[in-house]
């Protein structure tokens, strides 16, 4: 037995009870059942047959993975279990250090952080936003006139991911990418693309010779952050030349606000590690979301043509939607809820033991003992989401649908106190670009499209276009 192995062992006294894939191979273990270009789907493939619960060796690794709904009721219990940064999250803390989303728990500039930063996602705040996403969704309809003219079909997750860089980017930090401007993803796209394989690679390397063969990998990796560094460096710098003491956006605050109660301030270094949080998290999920919204849009045409007469009905045929205006969009969010459920772009969370514990009354864990949520298949229950689990229905978030379910079972920007801090930010920005293109465009599934998911630890639809027509309202 490795080290890996017997530390496993010891948080995870009884995991021979748990199952694991057949053909596990000495030292390699379970590598034959393990996709690693989209470890996540494979993922899904073994839950459907293993069950609710299983574990995987992968060279010494034990990994636990639970999806089903009853234990994820106890995963996400605060009192119980809190998140634990391992596997691909790890890996990106070469990218974002000790950011909100992959600092430990136990880091002091995760608090701090965060209460700094929680003004920035208030009420008003977003209604300071709306203004700036209206005008980053003009320079995208803007684009998509000109291609609805042409005839030529637009690359949907390319041009969502420009859109939502350029929102993040204005609106958090004053800085724009020009990404509409580009035929070519922004540098730093490319950058953040591949240090996000990289660290999604670095999950399954064999320990010794792994260093071996990752070499050139870690080179790359090394230029990808170095670049993004770089990238965010400029951000700071041309916003403290400007010697500007505005609050009224994340940069603004980090800069020039404290805790409240400690005036505790954040350290250069950690500002720098809070910007490329959020351009990374703050665009790459979201770009995702709306992809895969479009998605199931243009499959659905008859919940196209209903969104699109609930936006006709409440937003009218012309004018600017008010921030007001966008959570009266039901429908449209719903689809948007029924998308993130059957492709959560964040398609996991790790929980780990706070004390020894018993999970399911079955499976003891020792305190630091560590599983994975596998949000997609949790999403899939039938137990709670039927035996059409796996059918596109917006309905499922109906009101009375969504009050009939417990709060665990929809997880897509994770669980408790660490849970996405921008949620709410990224459901208005995404429910305002649906309506404002629903409103203006009929999608065509041109090219008969089947859905490939590739994953870099976030999921994205691949090499998905669609072709536009305008709307005669």
């Amino acid at each position: 037995m490795t080290t890996t192995e017997a530390a496993a062992t010891a948080l995870w006294p009884r995991i021979g009870d748990i199952p694991h894939p057949r053909f596990r191979v000495p030292f390699l273990g379970d590598i034959l059942a393990t996709s690693p270009k989209r470890p996540v789907q494979g993922s899904m493939r073994l839950a459907a047959e293993l069950g609710p619960i299983f574990h995987r060796n992968i060279f010494g690794q034990r990994i636990v993975v639970v999806s089903g709904a009853d234990l994820v009721a106890e995963l996400v219990d605060e009192s119980r279990f809190a998140k634990r940064v391992v596997l691909g999250v790890e890996s990106l803390r070469s990218v974002g250090g000790d950011g909100l989303f992959t600092a430990h728990n136990e880091e002091p500039s995760w608090q701090r952080a965060h209460d700094i930063l929680a003004p920035a996602f208030t009420r008003e705040a977003m209604v300071r936003y709306h203004p700036t996403m209206l005008r980053m969704a003009a320079r995208l309809t803007g684009r998509w006139d000109a291609r609805a003219d042409e005839g030529t079909p637009v690359d949907v997750p390319g041009d969502m991911t420009k859109l939502t860089l350029e929102t993040i980017g204005n609106t958090g930090f004053g800085y724009d990418f020009g990404s509409f401007e580009r035929d070519e993803p922004h540098p730093f796209v490319t950058a953040m693309v591949g240090a996000l394989h990289t660290a999604q690679q670095r999950v399954i390397i064999p320990p010794v010779i792994g260093p071996l063969l990752t070499r050139r990998a870690d080179r790359r990796n090394a230029a990808c952050t170095a670049f993004m560094a770089s990238v965010v460096d400029e951000i700071v710098r041309e916003r403290v030349a400007a010697g500007d003491t505005r609050t009224d956006d994340l940069l603004g605050l980090m800069l020039n606000t404290a805790q409240p109660g400690t005036g505790a301030r954040l350290d250069p270094a950690n500002i720098r590690n809070q910007v490329i949080t959020f351009l990374v998290a703050g665009h790459e999920t979201t770009s995702g979301a709306l992809s895969f919204a479009l998605y199931y849009l243009a499959k659905h045409p008859e919940v196209m043509a209903r969104a699109q007469e609930e936006v006709d009905r409440v937003w009218g045929p012309d004018g600017d939607p008010g921030y007001e205006q966008v959570s009266k969009l039901r429908h449209v969010r719903r689809v948007l809820d029924e998308a993130l459920r059957l492709w959560p772009t964040a398609p996991g969370f790790v929980r780990a033991a706070r004390e020894d514990t018993l999970l399911g009354g079955k499976y003891p864990m020792r305190a630091g003992a560590w599983a994975v949520v596998l949000i997609p298949v949790l999403h899939r229950d039938p137990s709670v989401w039927g035996a059409d689990a796996e059918r596109f229905d917006p309905d499922r978030f109906l009101p009375e649908r969504v009050r009939a379910r417990p709060g665990h079972v929809f997880k897509p920007f994770g669980t408790g106190e660490r849970a996405c801090i921008g949620r709410q930010f990224a459901l208005h920005e995404a429910t305002l670009v649906l309506g404002l293109l629903l409103r203006r465009y009929h999608l065509h599934d041109h090219a008969d499209y089947r859905l490939k998911v590739v994953e870099r630890l976030t999921l994205m639809p691949e090499g998905f276009t669609l072709a536009l027509s305008r709307r005669r309202r």
